[in-house]
């Protein structure tokens, strides 16, 4: 399991506390958790990686324990309770070999080694994601429901370097409810997309003199609740809580593009690949799926049997010529329904036969044919 543990392209937490190696190539996935240890109440809320060569992975559980995952290994090396504030993690990164963390209450926390002292600040109540800037890993994006957008510095965290503003009134004049649902950055600019649970796409750009968002758009009917940047980062795929995606033009403002279809319940983490066109997504149907974001078509669906929370997709490229020999396929998880099938019991059916005083009519009952009478002639 260490040695083929590298070679997974998706890796999935589910809410019952398991990560899920996939590989899409072999088409199987691996539990990196027992069976036996399985709990509830450490499911998988949060997930980044741990290195930019991506060899480590960081698990953040429902019981507030930060996991690090060994992807070389095969195995979880080192956990530590991150405890603070109130309700689950809602973002997870790492910056100067620092774990940061958020949880719904609103405590941002950067935790340090030993010898040094963690930072801590509050970011406001409600908060459902946090997301790390790449370009500069100091910085972070929080929002979440009645709490609006906002960057923090984590070198200055007495206060926040942007405080995005609400929009206008609507045409009745009354308030717009504010509900951040997750963000992520323009790479390459100061930019801030972000998708809200009032189903609406907004893009900020803390460089303007207005803080209110210079781009807004609405998709569907629903709350929305993952988004993810498309390679080129003109254009933002986005899942909502009714099983829909769909890809959004940043540049016609907002235009609907496509949508990408094959959906059976809500949608909870999309991630983009960041130079091919394919786009993962997980979430309470249970299904990981992969689509292709030129031609719409699902290229990947793999049945993971839990209710899945987050993924990471790998960055790596040419996955057809990594492996230097095919695997087996393993029994742990099959593709799609086929393990529902395979483990379904064999009922053997057995016919009845009525007793019946005509041994033609029996005959014909056990499949034979009736014996034909010889044809006899009569005398003159």
């Amino acid at each position: 399991m260490a040695s083929s543990a590298r070679w997974n392209h998706v890796w999935v937490g589910s809410e019952t506390g398991i990560l899920k190696g996939v590989n899409l190539r072999r088409r199987q996935a691996t539990n990196y958790v027992a069976a036996s240890a399985l709990r509830r109440h450490e499911g998988v809320c949060a997930m980044c990686w741990g290195d930019p060569s991506e060899s480590e992975i960081l698990v953040g559980c429902l019981d507030r324990s930060v996991k690090l995952f060994s992807t070389e290994k095969g195995k979880f090396t080192e956990s530590r309770q991150c405890l603070g504030g109130e309700g689950s993690f809602c973002g997870l990164a790492v910056h100067d070999s620092s774990i940061i963390t958020c949880v719904e209450s609103g405590l941002l926390k950067v935790w340090r080694d030993a010898s040094c002292e963690n930072m801590e600040t509050q970011v406001g109540a409600g908060v459902c994601h946090m997301r790390q800037n790449p370009a500069q890993p100091q910085c972070v994006g929080t929002g979440g429901k009645e709490n609006a957008l906002k960057v923090w510095d984590l070198h200055r965290p007495e206060e926040p370097i942007f405080r995005a503003k609400n929009v206008r009134n609507d045409w009745l004049n009354l308030r717009v409810p504010v509900w951040e649902c997750d963000l992520q950055f323009l790479p390459g600019s100061e930019k801030i997309v972000t998708c809200t649970g009032h189903h609406q796409v907004r893009l900020y750009d803390p460089s303007s003199p207005q803080r209110r968002p210079v781009l807004e758009a609405t998709y569907g009917e629903y709350p929305l609740t993952a988004l993810s940047l498309t390679p080129g980062a003109d254009s933002v795929v986005v899942g909502s809580s009714h099983g829909d995606m769909a890809v959004i033009d940043l540049r016609q403002a907002g235009r609907l593009v496509k949508c990408l279809k094959g959906f059976a319940g809500s949608v909870r983490s999309v991630q983009c690949h960041p130079t091919l066109p394919l786009v993962a997504s997980c979430g309470l149907d249970r299904f990981l799926r992969v689509h292709n974001i030129e031609d719409k078509r699902l290229v990947h669906k793999v049945y993971l049997k839990s209710r899945l929370n987050c993924l990471l997709l790998t960055s790596r490229e040419k996955w057809e010529d990594e492996e230097p020999e095919p695997a087996a396929p393993q029994a742990d998880v099959k593709e799609e329904e086929d393990e529902l099938w395979d483990g379904m019991e064999t009922v053997a059916t057995r016919t009845v036969l009525k007793r019946t005083a005509d041994p033609n009519v029996r005959e014909t009952q056990l499949g034979k044919h009736p014996k034909k009478q010889k044809r006899t002639s009569a005398g003159p």
